[in-house]
């Protein structure tokens, strides 16, 4: 049974990251696998790192990031997956916009895939959002061949042995497609699954 690192990029989420935080763990021990929860604060300005820090002392295998000022969405998951130890790598955002027991979704597609990509399938998103997505993941597409459905979608899962291969560079949303595209080149094989979105994405 591999093990499963969870990271969760936060930026001022004093409103949510106690409940996701909580949703994770209750998940991860369900699974039967050792695993580790490390949420990254990303320079929030409010009391994300106050709470994560109070949820150190009381949620097993808990870990917290911090980094001031800001990095991005990309910085956070950089800091993430550098700090995870485990085989596997899972990150789903702080702002409980995915149910995290899908994950078991995820999971089950490990044997044809080394990395399991998200796609929303009933978008919370406005139509000029998700118009946009649609331009963006075309020229995606164009420049880099199929990847998967949806390349920006927050709740993906990789054997971490890929960050060692990969070389990331962006800090900002531009990671999802610089890591997906830098692991096809490689080799590597990735499958989508659909996974239900509770919230629109914020950032």
């Amino acid at each position: 049974m591999p093990s499963l690192s969870v990271v969760l990029p936060a930026y001022n989420e004093e409103e949510n990251v106690e409940s996701a935080v909580e949703q994770v763990s209750a998940i991860a021990q369900e699974l039967g696998m050792d695993y580790e929860i490390i949420l990254v604060n990303d320079g929030s300005a409010d009391r994300t790192g106050e709470i994560a820090r109070e949820l150190e002392q009381r949620v097993p295998n808990f870990r917290l990031v911090e980094h001031y000022p800001n990095r991005g969405y990309g910085g956070s998951l950089k800091a993430g997956f550098a700090a995870a130890t485990k085989d596997l790598i899972v990150f789903v955002p702080a702002d409980n916009q995915f149910d995290f027991s899908e994950v078991h979704r995820l999971l089950e597609r490990l044997d044809e895939a080394d990395i399991v990509s998200g796609y929303r399938v009933d978008r919370q998103d406005s139509f000029i959002r998700k118009f946009n997505a649609l331009g963006w993941n075309m020229v995606v597409r164009l420049l880099f061949g199929s990847l998967c459905r949806d390349i920006d979608c927050g709740f993906k899962l990789f054997r971490r042995e890929i960050v060692d291969r990969v070389n990331i560079v962006s800090d900002g949303a531009m990671i999802d497609t610089e890591f997906l595209a830098g692991a096809k080149a490689r080799g590597y094989r990735i499958v989508d699954v659909p996974v239900g979105e509770l919230l629109p994405r914020i950032c």
